[in-house]
């Protein structure tokens, strides 16, 4: 392995080392980045400042001091987004952006910056970071969580809930599926296709490519996907949304780390992900868990046995998804027994989702009883950096093609 192939030491090596793969258009590097800045796709007019980049015809200096900038950014729960925003605008619609940022020595500058920027969120000198996100976060939302003398940013990313803070819906009851994770939850897609990603609902899904070819692939044709999006300044572990056995599990899925050809429409007018094209994210790093479940129907008679799948995605700025030990699993492995609500795993910091897959005719909308929540009253200041977007601007998300 050439040293080109290893991840930089720092910040200063990794600029570096960028700047010397544009001066001498190492693997077509420089050639990459200037046909993607040329082809950059004006921002829609009413973008807000604190998330507008103009990469158009941009040299390798600002791509750099882009970077230090980055790099070098105090994050908020509030802002969290902006930098990825930002960087989103240089593949915005642009086929030309999207082959740099997820082909050859692009793609390798994107995972070298995230992993420099994971291990700064594991290092000591990241606790001050800790203190702003507490104060705004607040007591109240704060009041959740065990309160403990986190060692670094991503322990305090990953913190723990206090017992009780999330009691499980029916514990007993395996037809009843409850949440994931914290999350926004949207209806994304039924009729899941295989191999063709044909469009349904306008979006689409490649469910044979999202899991990875697995052999349970099949028991999920025709039935439905969810979308659970995690926003970042909310709880970052995932778990099982039934009980049952978990009869295969991955959780070492490479994938690309940035290359979303609209992301700001992600975080779209207060819904977020609805409309959203999810055939992408079969191209993301990821993992997946099939559990295999047993219940009754409504005069308590067994139904048969079903399968449910949990999809974790890492999306920008996450270089991994990381499972509890008792799932780090293959396809020949023993089934494990999961209780729902059991921890799967978690996100460190950066985007994520759970995508949950369900067999034909299992789960045909989402169901709520009186008094359950349906969410929250927001403050106006999360409200507008999450949720709200009047310039995010509908588009035809065509597939970057092979």
């Amino acid at each position: 392995m050439s040293r080109d192939d290893e991840y930089s030491e720092s910040l200063e090596e990794f600029l570096a080392r960028i700047a010397r793969w544009y001066e001498t258009d190492h693997e077509g590097f420089r050639t990459l980045y200037d046909a993607a800045v040329a082809h950059v796709v004006p921002m829609p007019a009413d973008t807000p400042d604190e998330v507008r980049c103009d990469w158009k015809n941009r040299n390798i200096r600002f791509l750099c001091d882009f970077f230090r900038e980055w790099y070098h950014w105090e994050s908020s729960p509030n802002n969290g987004l902006n930098y990825i925003e930002k960087f989103s605008w240089l593949n915005y619609e642009n086929d030309y952006g999207m082959v740099f940022v997820t082909r050859g020595p692009g793609y390798r500058m994107t995972a070298d910056f995230t992993n420099l920027q994971g291990r700064w969120m594991d290092s000591p000198e990241s606790k001050e970071l800790i203190k702003k996100w507490v104060t705004e976060l607040g007591p109240k939302r704060m009041a959740d969580y065990r309160i403990e003398d986190w060692p670094n940013f991503n322990a305090f990313f990953t913190r723990e809930l206090v017992d009780g803070a999330r009691p499980i819906d029916a514990k007993d009851d395996n037809s009843v599926v409850v949440a994931s994770a914290d999350c926004v939850i949207n209806m994304i897609v039924d009729e899941l296709t295989d191999t063709t990603p044909i469009p349904v609902k306008t979006v689409t899904m490649n469910i044979r490519q999202l899991l990875a070819d697995s052999p349970y692939t099949n028991r999920f044709l025709g039935g439905t996907a969810v979308s659970c999006v995690l926003l970042p300044d909310s709880y970052h572990w995932y778990h099982a949304p039934v009980g049952g056995e978990v009869v295969e599990s991955r959780d070492d899925i490479g994938g690309q780390y940035y290359g979303m050809r609209n992301f700001p429409e992600l975080l779209n007018r207060g819904n977020v992900g609805y409309g959203y094209d999810y055939s992408l994210f079969s191209n993301f790093r990821r993992g997946y868990v099939i559990i295999r479940t047993r219940y009754q129907d409504a005069q308590g008679d067994p139904d048969g046995e079903g399968y449910v799948g949990l999809v974790p995605v890492g999306l920008n700025s996450i270089g991994s998804v990381n499972f509890v030990e008792k799932f780090r699993r293959g396809a020949s492995s023993t089934p494990v027994p999961v209780e729902k609500g059991e921890k799967v795993g978690n996100f460190q910091y950066g985007g994520s989702l759970n995508i949950l897959l369900f067999e034909p005719g299992r789960f045909p909308a989402l169901q709520l009883l009186q008094g359950q929540r349906i969410g929250v009253l927001e403050q106006l200041a999360r409200t507008a950096k999450l949720f709200t977007g009047p310039y995010h601007s509908h588009s035809p998300h065509r597939p970057l093609a092979p």
